[in-house]
């Protein structure tokens, strides 16, 4: 009995550090495209706050995904945009997030 509680709550910790920590990011073989220049003009409410595009690797091809206006989830959240980072081997994409300032 005490060895099937160990198992089981091993099991749920496992599971829950998978959760926690996520999965780790794709590594993608080509180098993704420049950045397009986006012209997004005035902001159309105050608050409201500028999401940049990127690019995304979509059945073996660059797409672009065009940057957006949002409002932020909390007063002094701030937008942290997503990148592309180097990995061996690769390039992994590091998604934008809102972050409390």
């Amino acid at each position: 009995m005490k060895k099937e509680v160990s198992i089981i709550s091993l099991l749920i910790i496992s599971g829950m550090a998978i959760l926690l920590l996520g999965c780790p990011p794709e590594v993608i073989m080509v180098r993704p495209p420049e950045p397009r220049v986006e012209v997004y003009g005035a902001s159309p409410y105050p608050e409201y706050v500028w999401i940049p595009g990127y690019w995304k690797y979509r059945k073996q091809e660059w797409v672009w995904v065009p940057g957006h206006w949002a409002i932020p989830p909390r007063p002094n959240a701030v937008w942290l945009s997503g990148y592309w980072e180097p990995r061996e081997g690769g390039w992994a994409w590091i998604p934008g997030h809102w972050e409390d300032r």
